[in-house]
């Protein structure tokens, strides 16, 4: 199937149904870098090692890098997505639960932001994903069990490695750096946190990026009448066009988490910023590697707890996490019910039997 600009732009002004598909998973990548994205650079600001404005565009360019790296590697990203549910080889309809989907994670991201609050648009795409393959078929046949249960192993994994690496890495810092000149030091973390930093936007880019241009491919192949994208390769301006939307995302709306994650959970030292980051990347590496969906959201800030823990335990604002966790645990049957209604919706207005 021809992928190029041209084409795609044809079919996307001559059919209605496909612009709203494309439009709304641009807006979802909007949001990600409004809401996911800061994540990786929240303690870069917030230790004063970079300005937000010259971050956001590190995080913007590296997020660019780690989905061209990743989809070099593995392109087939739109059917981890598909395989977590089954919209009964109907296309259309396979479409129409796609857009309900997006709604939903559109909303649920846009929520949880106004109250400062970091979500994961990966749990949100799955919950909603989710919640309109059950309003198509009527019952819970829609749910794919065995991938579902990946993303509880990618959940926990995430929150407790993001953790563990965290308070080690930290507490690692600590006994190689201890009697070492303090400014000197915090040169080096400086320096080191920038690097760091750019470590996780790439990460994110790995994981969330590919994800959610894997979403606009596979928008374009249902339309076509395909539901498989075996063998498919994210063409170069689709990249460039998803890590703009993303990176304008994050300017927009990138502070108000920036703050959240990186000041009002624990206050950070410029060393305390590079363990956590670090942590992250790690984390996230090694979760990439092994093929296990995670969260950038959950790994960064379970990874600032860790860190946060090396000090002591009430450094840590128990406010702030108990507010992200529940958050956390709203989001799959939050996001699965707006999901569920918005196909019911989208079905009657399209045509579709619901």
């Amino acid at each position: 199937m021809d992928t190029s600009f041209l084409v795609f732009w044809e079919q996307v002004t001559s059919n209605p149904i496909l612009m709203v598909s494309v439009i709304l998973t641009l807006a979802v990548i909007f949001v990600n870098g409004w809401t996911d994205a800061p994540n990786a650079i929240a303690t870069c600001v917030t230790t004063r090692c970079m300005e937000a404005k010259p971050a956001i565009l590190m995080a913007a360019a590296f997020n660019f890098l780690g989905v061209l790296v990743m989809t070099l590697i593995n392109s087939s990203v739109a059917m981890t997505i598909k395989d977590m549910v089954n919209f009964n080889s109907d296309n259309r309809n396979a479409l129409v639960a796609l857009c309900a989907a997006l709604v939903a994670i559109v909303v649920w991201a846009v929520a949880a932001w106004y109250f400062g609050i970091p979500t994961s648009e990966s749990h949100a795409l799955i919950a909603g994903l989710s919640g309109a393959a059950i309003a198509l078929q009527g019952n819970l046949s829609g749910i794919n069990g065995s991938e579902w249960i990946k993303v509880i192993y990618g959940l926990l994994l995430s929150a407790l490695l993001g953790f563990a690496l965290g308070f080690a890495v930290c507490k690692l810092t600590t006994i190689i750096c201890r009697g070492f000149d303090r400014r000197k030091s915090n040169t080096f973390f400086r320096y080191g946190q920038i690097a760091s930093a750019s470590m996780t936007a790439f990460m994110h880019g790995a994981q969330d990026g590919q994800k959610f241009m894997g979403v606009l491919l596979l928008g374009v192949f249902l339309m076509n009448g395909q539901d498989t994208t075996d063998g498919a390769i994210l063409p170069i301006w689709m990249m460039i066009l998803c890590s703009v939307v993303m990176g304008l995302g994050t300017s927009v709306g990138g502070k108000k988490i920036i703050k959240s994650v990186g000041m009002d959970m624990v206050k950070l030292e410029k060393y305390q910023g590079f363990s956590a980051d670090i942590a992250a990347s790690l984390c996230l590496l090694v979760s990439s590697l092994f093929g296990i969906p995670v969260s950038t959201t959950h790994t960064k800030t379970t990874a600032i707890m860790g860190v946060g823990a090396v000090k002591r335990l009430s450094s840590i604002n128990l406010k702030v996490v108990q507010d992200m966790v529940m958050t956390w645990i709203l989001t799959f049957p939050g996001c699965g019910i707006i999901g569920f209604l918005m196909a019911k919706l989208f079905m009657a207005l399209f045509g579709g039997a619901a």
